[in-house]
């Protein structure tokens, strides 16, 4: 059984040949999950006129924007990324949309950088993963914005979207984790793609790190196994002085391989610069900071969606009735690595990562974000 659902996957596509790299053709239009009609793309095109289609695109895109760099193939394969924005659980730790937070001195949102340093890196389209309910809100006060620059679609994560043979379970209103929002996206996905939180800030060199990835492992190919990519950033960088944090910490093997992802929950700072966290059975955990943790920043080919479809089956036939249970796609990932399905190359960026994990937090995240424009990695208004 875990043969047939997590061997190839259902999400081999076509790939269209491009120098280093490699772009999927658009292969399906969207449907039933509230895409726009702008960011709706053809059926499938031959080889040759989908790269004339998607380079045009690009080229329009660049002229309109200015955010793409100089005319080269890292243009064309601006194109070719999809970068998934998980949103459906937005405001759960302070309240409201919290993403609309401003955070730059021109009002500008934590996403609206994620997405600046993503187009840049390669990344031509952006699907946001929320909830029905939140809809118009989130277009309002974010969609909105990102889709003067990019191409955004919308796909909407339920607690009743569940494969068959498994029914909704009555009375449970708290979606199904961060593996089942991937899900939800799977339709609007046209071929490799980042994974990353809405309200985190995670730097430009990830978004850079994920595209070298993704163009160095190149289209996928029978029988070798898929490898995927984790963006890691030191667990002393992800740490909030206003409470504990819960974080997955990275175990690794020599050649720098995920082997594993340890869930470490209740994270607190020391007064010494290193961190610690209490034990189960009682005491304390040190641990010095410089652990690598995952900050939900990933790159998956699309196979990936067949064997998290797979490992969501195996969930809910042991976990389908409960009202609490969840899917993280952290636990996912660390199922297939178990299992022998994939390789994980653990990429370490350049760059510092904050994020709000409470309100408090926010000072500090507008104060960074100050820094990086005073150095110029940024211009004072996007």
């Amino acid at each position: 059984m875990i043969a047939e659902r997590f061997g190839s996957g259902t999400g081999s596509l076509p790939a269209v040949a491009s120098g280093e790299g490699w772009v999927s053709p658009v292969v399906r239009k969207m449907s039933g999950h509230g895409q726009d009609a702008h960011a709706t793309w053809p059926g499938s095109l031959p080889a040759v006129s989908s790269a004339i289609v998607l380079a045009r695109a690009v080229a329009s895109v660049r002229c309109k924007f200015g955010w793409l760099p100089s005319a080269s193939r890292e243009i064309f394969m601006a194109v070719s990324y999809d970068l998934v924005v998980l949103a459906a659980g937005m405001g759960s730790r302070f309240g409201g949309l919290k993403q609309v937070e401003p955070v730059g001195p021109g009002g500008e949102l934590i996403i609206e950088y994620s997405a600046y340093d993503a187009l840049k890196a390669g990344f031509g389209r952006v699907v946001f993963v929320i909830r029905h309910d939140i809809e118009q809100p989130f277009r309002a006060a974010i969609g909105r914005r990102i889709e003067k620059r990019m191409e955004v679609a919308y796909a909407f994560q339920e607690t009743a979207d569940l494969p068959a043979p498994h029914p909704p379970v009555s009375g449970r209103t708290k979606p199904w984790g961060t593996g089942q929002a991937v899900l939800a996206a799977e339709p609007a996905l046209r071929g490799p793609f980042a994974v990353i939180n809405a309200d985190d800030f995670y730097g430009a060199a990830a978004y850079r790190v994920l595209a070298g990835h993704f163009r160095a492992v190149g289209p996928p190919g029978a029988p070798a196994k898929p490898i995927y990519s984790l963006v890691g950033y030191p667990l002393r960088q992800t740490l909030s002085d206003h409470g504990t944090v819960n974080r997955g910490v990275c175990l690794t093997d020599a050649a720098g391989r995920l082997s594993g992802i340890e869930e470490v929950l209740k994270i607190e700072r020391t007064p010494d610069g290193r961190a610690r966290a209490p034990q189960p059975w009682g005491g304390w955990r040190g641990l010095s900071g410089d652990e690598l943790v995952s900050m939900t920043c990933f790159g998956f080919s699309p196979e990936f969606l067949g064997q998290l479809g797979g490992l969501f089956a195996e969930f809910l036939d042991r976990y389908g009735q409960s009202q609490t249970a969840e899917f993280y796609l952290p636990v996912a990932v660390g199922n297939l690595l178990q299992g022998g399905y994939a390789d994980v190359r653990v990429l370490k960026s350049e760059d510092g990562w904050f994020g709000m994990t409470y309100r408090e937090d926010v000072p500090a995240a507008r104060a960074a974000l100050r820094r990086l424009i005073d150095q110029g990695v940024y211009p004072h208004r996007l």
